[in-house]
């Protein structure tokens, strides 16, 4: 949604960090092509004119005449802006103080009203709520059936009196809903209303009539980010004729320039709440701003993929294949199988690597990565026995052929996938033993610590046990210096029976390296 504009702005930046000391002419440089970039992401006029004004102004203040990096300090005020504009903070939903906690849906048709209902539904179910769905939309065709459905795949009820398509009083059955999550005993009411495909007094008289029926705690406008300066001219439109709290973007895995949802937040005064960016239910969560700015401004979105990892990944497998990856043992391709599943289940791969900073200027390789490698690697492991994938090792010529048919592939993809895992298993040995890998346990450092504790190694020969004992540096240092005049007997005492030292030999006398 956002890659435009990245893109613009990245440049802009990376032109300013060869300089030691940014001029006035550099700042108005920047902040000329700053607007561009932001009119070019179709983001309101006003909202481009307070924005540069605002950054204009930081930008010559003493944050960053007197920072020791200015382009930098340049990148963090367009970040704040960034966020002051995306709505300063999360927002989070209002929860009634005696349940069910009501929501109302409102937008035009087709922005997606009835498939968010169902994603925050789902998104409600996981916070350990249990919401119930309400389908007021009685004026579009089968709306009402694809509640219903949406319903059924987000695991939650519905409530659905009336059949729809033209038939049915959709105040009444926002009113008698309230009554029935009361005694199904649900937490969360959802209303689905109808849209039009443009603003009309009979849908904001419909709209503000539900309104008044059930007083909804929390008031959604659902807008398109795909549509552009209209989204500002809708959002003012309902603001004015039903009002609401909160703001719902859908769509935002778009191609569309995004202005949209830099727009609405300035021009109504309401937050941003949610964020849709597919088309599978899971595709939703919250709107953080600070993550928002963070991506555009191409510094990544660690805290997002981190929760991510925390839905997708269940602590005991996780604890357990961590200890594999740590010994390096018995890692097989049953776990390497498990692992790529795990990664798959939270998401597209580019928009993991996509989460990663510094991501934007790789954009075009992002583009190239095919999730059908995934399946074809899942494919080659599947089509293999249980003793092959406990031990690649027994995977030769013919095997490969039987598996290269089984998963539809040519034997050299089989073979570059063995070959590929032995490669990681060397890898996750040498970690484990911390090989090259410095404060690792085992490692070189450790090693060569550890031989400085045991000092020395001792001679299995009596007579050299002596000279080393008496060269090692303790007795240099005087701490263990041999007794003078120390003679034959008191020595022969100390050695094991049966051998003897030659006849006048005296340690006292010898010199050893660095004693005059």
């Amino acid at each position: 949604m956002f890659e435009t504009l990245s893109d613009r702005l990245t440049s802009v930046f990376s032109s300013l960090r060869s300089k030691g000391r940014l001029s006035d002419a550099d700042i108005d440089a920047t902040c000329r092509e700053i607007r561009i970039a932001l009119l070019e992401a179709d983001v309101a006029l006003p909202v481009v004119r307070a924005f540069v004004a605002r950054v204009k102004e930081r930008a010559r203040g003493a944050e960053v005449s007197q920072a020791l990096n200015p382009a930098q300090q340049v990148v963090k005020i367009v970040n704040d802006e960034l966020i002051e504009v995306l709505g300063g903070e999360t927002r989070r939903l209002r929860y009634a103080k005696t349940p069910p906690t009501v929501i109302m849906l409102a937008g035009l048709q087709g922005s997606g009203k009835t498939t968010l209902a169902g994603k925050l539904a789902r998104w409600l179910r996981e916070q350990g709520h249990a919401p119930l769905l309400v389908a007021c939309d009685l004026q579009r065709p089968n709306a009402v059936q694809q509640l219903s459905v949406l319903a059924e795949r987000a695991g939650v009820h519905v409530y659905a009196p009336e059949p729809g398509n033209g038939v049915g009083d959709p105040v009444e059955v926002a009113r008698r809903s309230i009554e029935h999550a009361r005694h199904q005993q649900h937490d969360m009411v959802i209303i689905d209303t109808a849209g039009r495909l443009g603003i009309d007094q009979e849908m904001m008289k419909q709209a503000a009539d539900i309104r008044d029926a059930v007083t909804p705690d929390e008031i959604l406008f659902v807008v398109d980010a795909m549509i552009g300066q209209d989204a500002v001219t809708t959002a003012q439109a309902f603001m004015d004729g039903v009002g609401f709290d909160g703001v719902v973007l859908t769509k935002l895995d778009g191609d569309a320039r995004g202005g949209a949802a830099l727009s609405v937040r300035h021009i109504t005064g309401r937050p941003i709440m949610f964020a849709s960016t597919g088309e599978k239910l899971e595709d939703f969560d919250a709107f953080h701003p600070d993550r928002m700015a963070s991506r555009i401004l191409d510094m990544g979105d660690i805290l997002t993929l981190i929760e991510q990892a925390q839905k997708t990944f269940d602590e005991q497998e996780a604890a357990k294949m961590a200890g594999k990856l740590a010994s390096g043992e018995n890692f097989t391709l049953d776990d390497f199988l498990e692992q790529m599943m795990m990664v798959r289940r939270m998401g597209p791969i580019k928009n993991l690597l996509g989460m990663m900073p510094g991501m934007g200027q790789m954009r075009e390789q992002l583009n190239q990565v095919d999730e059908r490698d995934l399946d074809r690697v899942a494919a080659i492991i599947r089509s293999m026995t249980p003793a092959e994938r406990a031990d690649p090792k027994i995977i030769k010529g013919s095997r490969r052929e039987r598996i290269a048919r089984g998963s539809g592939v040519t034997v050299t993809e089989v073979s570059n996938l063995v070959t590929r895992f032995f490669e990681a298993q060397k890898m996750m040995k040498r970690m484990a033993s911390g090989i090259g890998i410095p404060g690792m346990p085992g490692g070189r450092k450790a090693k060569a610590q550890k031989k400085a504790k045991k000092g020395r190694r001792v001679s299995g020969d009596p007579r050299k046990a002596a000279l080393g004992k008496a060269g090692s540096p303790a007795a240099q240092d005087g701490a263990a210096k041999p007794p003078s005049g120390l003679g034959l007997g008191a020595l022969s005492g100390k050695l094991p029976p049966g051998i003897e030292l030659p006849p006048g030999f005296d340690p006292s006398k010898l010199r050893f390296p660095g004693k005059k």
